[in-house]
């Protein structure tokens, strides 16, 4: 088996508009990475086309792989399974939106030499008005909590 320096975790849940584009974002920005990269799509019970293009996207490239839920468990649980599955010694973790530039990619890791875990902040964040406004309150409580300022805990 191959090793790897990056892992890319990434749960998809019927992103089926999103996984040609993200795959190729990704090509852009990781092509000639040193030590090599994988890309892991953790479908997570896709019901649309998602698992399909993957595949696609798989034979296309072969830093592509691929875990398969066969019903919806959750973002956690694919984060989890995605974490089992990574080889690199570094890990980055999208959201299958397209809301998460790979191209920031070598930016963190460079910024993680200095940290044991850096975390991304959506910038122009594309979700309805409420899911904004309790994850505001959600990241407010947990920051209260735990007496940290982590700004965007839910931005992979």
């Amino acid at each position: 088996m191959e090793s790897v320096s990056l892992s890319v975790v990434i749960p998809v849940y019927n992103e089926a508009e999103n996984v040609g584009p993200l795959a190729e974002r990704l090509r852009a920005a990781l092509d000639g990475w040193p030590g090599g990269a994988e890309f892991i799509f953790v479908d997570d019970g896709s019901t649309d086309a998602t698992l399909e293009l993957l595949k696609g996207a798989q034979q296309h490239d072969p830093r592509v792989r691929i875990a398969h839920f066969r019903r919806n468990l959750g973002q956690t649980a694919a984060m989890a399974a995605g974490f089992r599955l990574a080889r690199g010694q570094a890990v980055v973790t999208l959201d299958g939106d397209l809301q998460n530039d790979p191209a920031e990619i070598p930016r963190l890791i460079e910024t993680l030499k200095n940290w044991d875990c850096v975390c991304g902040v959506r910038v122009r964040r594309q979700d309805a008005l409420w899911k904004r406004i309790s994850s505001r309150i959600g990241n407010g409580f947990r920051n209260w909590l735990t007496r940290d300022d982590i700004v965007d805990t839910g931005c992979t």
